[in-house]
């Protein structure tokens, strides 16, 4: 996959459309003529009601819009094309021959980004205009810049799709066949080559949780992450997760305690989802937690606030001053390192997050007051 992003150059100000509307006939050939004179293409109209015809049929890049005016005046024909063309609208500069404060802040009010006073000085005029499509040149350079970088997002999302799907099968063959030789299926192993069975089988154990992680990414982030919604026990789901975690924690002599602390209402969320942000949250407490500990989980309901929470309470050295804005970023790691030598991929929390707002809830991080950090799920009642 090749991609190349270039930032396009800015276009010329020259042959810029402008549309200049005022009523008297001499502002009208004076402004006329110091525009043409640096390549500007114009169309003109002496009325509000003819500003607006004008503007359909012309697509200006930039207005001139006199205030005093018979029928509706400048502010109003203003009002009127911002409510139409809304963020499209070109930039409104006001003609006007009052310069009062009360003025001034009713043009900004409606919409207009600058005033010209009159009597015109030529380089006045010019400096203004050319500030005004300066400015929206830059704009439309970095319309494109973000297509094409959507674009690229896109290319790289299905770049690690297809590298994962392709990845996944092989590396559970490799995990499969270190079981099948672990278990003494063709023969009794040796000392040495039992260890380095279960190298391999931990090397690729561990690639294919990156690679599965990779998958959910790419898949996250295409949008093409489906939810499959069902009323949820979610005490019942939590408490799965916990009796298989705890096998594992028991291997570093940490003990999770599942303590809910009301009767929480079945909750419409997909379980396969939500089960994978449960045992990440948990994997992480035992990773980061040192030998011995006790992990905390708790359930609650706020009839109140329409919410449930879910949090898990760790005993481990919580986030470091200044890193937490990396928490839940792609590929982010912390400074701090798991207690016994485990692998971390810098998704998993990531992954959760975008889980969690997919269910329209919250996940969030706060170090406890003596040791240790909380991570805190909070979903509605009604996802």
């Amino acid at each position: 996959m090749e991609s190349t992003l270039t930032t396009p150059p800015l276009p010329p100000l020259s042959g810029r459309k402008i549309l200049v509307i005022d009523d008297d006939r001499l502002n009208l050939r004076i402004i006329g003529g110091i525009l043409r004179g640096e390549g500007y293409a114009l169309a003109e109209g002496d009325s509000g009601e003819r500003a607006l015809v004008l503007y359909e049929q012309f697509k200006p890049d930039l207005v001139l819009l006199d205030v005093m005016m018979p029928g509706i005046d400048g502010f109003e024909t203003c009002r009127r094309l911002k409510k139409i063309y809304g963020s499209r609208c070109a930039p409104i500069i006001f003609i006007t021959a009052k310069s009062e404060s009360d003025d001034v802040v009713e043009g900004l009010g409606a919409g207009g980004v600058d005033y010209l006073p009159k009597p015109f000085k030529a380089k006045e005029v010019l400096a203004r205009i050319r500030s005004h499509l300066h400015n929206q040149a830059l704009v439309e350079q970095q319309k494109l810049l973000v297509e094409q970088l959507s674009q690229a997002n896109a290319e790289k999302n299905k770049f690690l799709g297809m590298a994962a799907h392709d990845l996944r099968n092989p590396l559970a063959s490799i995990r499969g066949l270190t079981e099948f030789l672990r278990d003494g299926s063709v023969g009794p192993l040796n000392a040495d080559q039992q260890d380095l069975i279960e190298t391999i089988h931990g090397a690729s154990q561990s690639m294919l949780e990156l690679v599965n992680e990779l998958l959910d990414v790419a898949t996250i982030e295409a949008g093409e992450l489906k939810m499959h919604l069902d009323a949820v026990d979610l005490a019942a789901l939590i408490g799965k997760s916990v009796g298989l975690m705890n096998m594992e924690a028991a291997k570093k002599k940490t003990v999770l305690n599942f303590a809910p602390g009301s009767t929480v209402p079945k909750l419409m969320i997909d379980s396969a989802k939500m089960r994978q942000v449960i045992d990440n949250l948990l994997s992480n407490a035992i990773k980061y937690s040192p030998p011995g500990a006790m992990i905390t989980v708790m359930l609650s309901a706020d009839e109140a606030r329409g919410t449930c929470t879910f949090a898990v309470q760790d005993q481990g050295p919580g986030i470091p001053e200044g890193e937490r804005d990396r928490l839940f970023k792609d590929f982010s790691r912390l400074s701090v390192r798991p207690t016994g030598g485990e692998k971390s991929t810098g998704l998993g929390l990531a992954i959760c997050r975008k889980i969690v707002e997919a269910h329209h809830g919250t996940i969030s991080a706060e170090n406890l007051p003596t040791k240790g950090c909380e991570f805190r799920v909070v979903l509605p009642a009604c996802a």
